[in-house]
């Protein structure tokens, strides 16, 4: 028996590194006897754990335990009787990544996924890819959105995929007059040895092309950009931990197209403190915070105490919450 981690996750077995192999894995009859290989308890996700079997004579291995999980970045898949899918297991940090450009960054999509790992209980940073496309003025005002929204404490990078000197220079200038770390090695930073992170993002939001930078070498397929909307294409297509030289684990994520939020309400509380704390406060215990009498979130939005734009992000995602849960067939386990 060995001790190792699951470190790919494709449409074969499993990878499994151990101390001396890295091997791919099937799972035991004892986990999948009964109809349990189909149970989200005997599923391994990536940055799991386990206790392998490797008999003597074969090159693959058993999985024989699935040890308990740290933390479980997971959404929700499927509509009313769906379930929590496992993204990456033992994750210490999201990386929420989002390309810049004419178009305004989405701050709903960056509240959404910090809701999720801090629910899930992971840290939250933001990389905003691809500051090259966007001008002084959108920079500033992408910067401003995701700094209002998220908080100030919030870590947040800037990467560009420029290799002209003066595109490269306006955008490190720039970065310094926003106070916003940039580059390859202000992610890095974010990752330091012994931390394990996730990056999330949208299809064509720039995650490989950011690995590739942070290995230093062209290890995984990146996509041309389509002229139709300025988004890269889907190449990820397996999920998978990369080794940063002199930093820590990425967990590379294929792009996600939605983001539901089910289930989420503690993580919702750990993102917006302050509404939340005013919530408990209004005169409804199923006030919206949109007309009721009686609402401390509205008078305190009103008085300046609460962000207009971080009361919106927290009513628009507890109002999706409440229509998902009323959704769910009364048998479903979150």
């Amino acid at each position: 028996l060995v001790m190792g981690c699951v470190v790919r996750l494709d449409r074969g077995f499993p990878a499994v590194l151990c101390e001396d192999a890295v091997f791919r894995a099937e799972f035991s009859a004892r986990l999948t006897k009964g109809g349990l290989a189909g149970r989200a308890e005997s599923r391994a996700a990536v940055g799991d754990w386990v206790c392998a079997r490797r008999p003597h004579g074969h090159d693959m291995g058993l999985i024989e335990e699935i040890l308990p999980r740290e933390s479980d970045i997971a959404r929700w898949r499927g509509g009313a009787r769906g379930e929590r899918q496992t993204l990456a297991a033992n994750v210490d940090l999201v990386l929420v990544v989002q390309q810049l450009g004419e178009r305004p960054v989405s701050c709903e999509r960056l509240a959404r996924s910090a809701v999720i790992a801090r629910d899930c209980g992971a840290d939250v940073a933001v990389v905003l890819t691809k500051a090259d496309r966007a001008s002084d003025d959108v920079l500033a005002r992408d910067v401003a959105a995701v700094r209002e929204v998220l908080g100030e404490a919030c870590p947040l990078a800037l990467t560009s995929s420029a290799e002209r000197e003066d595109e490269v220079g306006r955008v490190s200038a720039c970065a310094r007059a926003l106070g916003v770390p940039w580059g390859v090695d202000a992610v890095r930073s974010l990752v330091p040895e012994g931390v394990v992170a996730i990056v999330l993002g949208e299809s064509g939001a720039g995650k490989s092309t950011l690995l590739n930078a942070l290995l230093g070498r062209e290890v995984l397929e990146t996509g041309a950009v389509r002229a139709a909307d300025d988004m890269g294409r889907h190449t990820t297509v397996a999920r998978r931990m990369v080794s940063l030289p002199g930093a820590g684990v990425i967990v590379d994520e294929p792009g996600l197209r939605s983001l539901p939020i089910v289930g989420h309400e503690r993580g919702l509380a750990m993102v917006f403190p302050e509404v939340s704390e005013a919530a408990r406060g209004c005169r409804f215990r199923d006030c919206t915070h949109t007309h009721e009498p009686g609402c401390e979130v509205l008078g305190r939005r009103a008085s300046g105490e609460i962000s207009s734009a971080r009361a919106d992000a927290y009513v628009a995602l507890a109002s999706e919450m409440r229509a998902s849960a009323a959704s769910l067939d009364p048998d479903v386990v979150l």
